[in-house]
């Protein structure tokens, strides 16, 4: 088959090519129990090495006063070390997976993955394994006839210290990151640091259109998989050289499925489309992988504060008070995507023509992606539904155009469309009444709108 396409509108599915068997990001090592770790395991074994050159005579006094005894007694420290600290590993490592475990049970499994990118908990098991390995190297290089190496047993006396401490603060650590309101904090400023990296600043909230040519070239998935990010500069560039406009037509966030469209692409000549260039620096720009990532994925935050909230309602947890408070994070959220430019994005080349452009979400999605299972599970519990209209009237004290208040009439609507008619008389009034007030938050009458601001119970 061709590489090289003619006609306006050409779809050519194909058999996979070739992949890059390994494909490891920044990010992936980030989130990598093992890869921190192991670095420092190996550059504890080298610097234990070199420090096995250093062997003062026993009469030098720099010596004596790191290690005033001999070699059995180092020896017995070093093994007293390497025990302690092999066993303080394993108690981290355990309560680590306890605590994944526990993450992804109670609160969701997207959470699972901020465990794993934690520094604190990277830092500790990485000088745990330093100190192992210094310890077992030392006694490796442990000679009778020989002095003793100093150096390495004034090291291993350091770090067998350092990670007493360290174990201390680990216990700490995971205890404060066990705690629900700790998951969602997180959640949030990651979320946050990705809407202000992705979307640019908008006090208008608009939504760029960009023109959609007719015909185009059709360029499916080379894998399946979730697109965690998109590498726009050297497709642009490809895009120049060839003189071709791309419309990627997926995002961060996406699964998408092998031979299924993912791009449109189109000749400024109107004439041949080389498609092998285009399906390659296609293929590199599009990361596809097995799990979201939160690179570029500014859903992932919501979507993880979502969970919790649907989770905490489940009759399993039966917890409404902690979706209210999840709730409150994702209002934020959307406080701060309200005032953001979405939609697509255009990317033009060094002469500034415009080559590439990619799918970006709307206001709606992200009202969707809240509203939509929240109401759908918590339709019998007023509380959740009452901080679900909580949200809608803080966005709506913060929406900057006519479409957004549609939005927030609109998925107000759905609340109490949804709303069980099995409510007590007085529990469906609280819920119809924080309804009214969000209607006088998108008028403008906030005095009115914000009266009641008591949280999970009425104060009038």
């Amino acid at each position: 088959m061709s590489d090289t396409v003619h006609g306006p509108s050409t779809f050519l599915p194909s058999h996979p090519g070739p992949e890059r068997r390994f494909h490891v990001s920044r990010d992936a090592l980030r989130a990598s129990l093992w890869f921190w770790p192991t670095s420092a395991s190996l550059a504890a074994v080298l610097l234990a090495l070199l420090l096995l050159q250093v062997r003062p005579a026993d009469d030098v006094a720099w010596a004596r006063w790191i290690w005033p005894a001999g070699v059995d007694a180092a020896s017995s420290l070093l093994q007293t070390v390497a025990t302690s600290v092999m066993t303080a590993a394993t108690v981290t490592f355990s309560l680590t997976v306890v605590a994944l475990q526990l993450a992804s049970q109670q609160f969701s499994p997207r959470l699972l993955r901020e465990f794993a990118r934690d520094a604190r908990t990277q830092t500790i098991l990485g000088v745990l394994m330093g100190t192992f390995m210094v310890s077992v190297t030392g006694l490796y290089g442990m000679e009778v006839d020989r002095s003793v190496p100093v150096l390495v047993v004034g090291l291993v006396y350091v770090l067998g210290i350092a990670s007493g401490v360290v174990l201390l603060l680990f216990i700490g650590h995971i205890t404060r990151s066990l705690r629900v309101d700790t998951m969602m904090l997180n959640a949030h400023q990651s979320c946050l640091a990705v809407l202000r990296e992705t979307y640019p600043d908008s006090e208008a909230g608009e939504v760029q259109e960009f023109p959609v040519p007719d015909g185009g070239t059709v360029v499916p998935a080379r894998r399946s998989g979730i697109v965690q990010a998109v590498q726009a500069k050297p497709l642009v560039q490809m895009l120049q050289r060839h003189g071709l406009t791309l419309r990627i037509e997926v995002q961060p966030g996406d699964h998408v499925t092998f031979g299924t469209p993912v791009a449109r692409v189109w000749s400024d000549s109107g004439g041949v489309v080389p498609l092998g260039a285009v399906r390659a620096s296609l293929a590199e720009a599009l990361e596809i992988g097995y799990e979201r990532t939160p690179e570029q994925d500014a859903a992932l935050g919501l979507r993880q504060l979502t969970d919790i909230a649907v989770k905490a309602i489940s009759p399993s947890i039966n917890d409404p008070i902690t979706a209210a408070h999840a709730l409150g994070y994702c209002a934020d959220l959307l406080v701060d995507i309200s005032r953001r430019r979405l939609g697509p994005e255009g990317e033009a080349d060094s002469a500034g023509v415009l080559r590439l452009v990619t799918a970006g979400r709307d206001y709606r999605y992200f009202m969707d992606l809240v509203c939509g299972p929240v109401r759908r599970f918590a339709h019998s519990e007023p509380v959740v539904l009452s901080g679900l209209l909580r949200l809608l009237r803080d966005c709506a004290a913060n929406a900057v155009n006519d479409d957004q208040r549609e939005e927030i009439r609109r998925q107000s609507s759905l609340v109490l469309e949804s709303t069980s008619r099995d409510l007590a008389v007085a529990d469906e009034q609280e819920v119809r009444d924080m309804a009214r007030r969000v209607e006088e938050a998108l008028a403008g009458d906030l005095r009115s709108a914000f009266t009641d601001r008591a949280g999970e119970t009425r104060s009038v």
